[in-house]
């Protein structure tokens, strides 16, 4: 699987961001989905994932009522509609894509992911 993650860019604080992330191949509905984020100086770190169905999603509680994760398998696409934005939401964000069933914590395990994107930086200013 191969994954392009593109709709970064700058935006003011409190603004509004919708990222996508494309896969390659026909199996995409086989993988759960995650966003991961890195801002400079900082481990990444897990932001949202979705379950393959998209009928199950989990977040991080910096994100919780901000951001929104969705799928929709018949375009090969995952989104992360992003609200409310703050300058510390500033960082490179990553797609990823794991063949295992993630459950609670898990989802937050780069480890358990099986492909990443290449990064879309996305830059809040104050």
């Amino acid at each position: 699987v191969q994954l392009q993650a593109s709709g970064g860019g700058l935006v003011q604080a409190g603004g509004s961001l919708r990222l996508s992330c494309a896969a390659s191949g026909r199996t995409f509905s086989s993988y759960v989905m995650g966003w991961f984020r890195q801002a400079p100086g900082k481990e990444r770190e897990f932001v949202l994932g979705i379950s393959r169905s998209g009928g199950s999603t989990y977040y991080a509680d910096s994100v919780k009522g901000r951001f929104t994760i969705s799928r929709d398998n018949a375009k090969n696409t995952v989104y992360l509609q992003m609200n409310s934005l703050k300058p510390e939401d500033t960082a490179v964000y990553y797609c990823a894509a794991g063949a295992r069933t993630l459950v609670g914590t898990m989802w937050t395990r780069r480890g358990l992911y099986d492909y990443w994107g290449q990064g879309t930086q996305v830059t809040v200013s104050s």
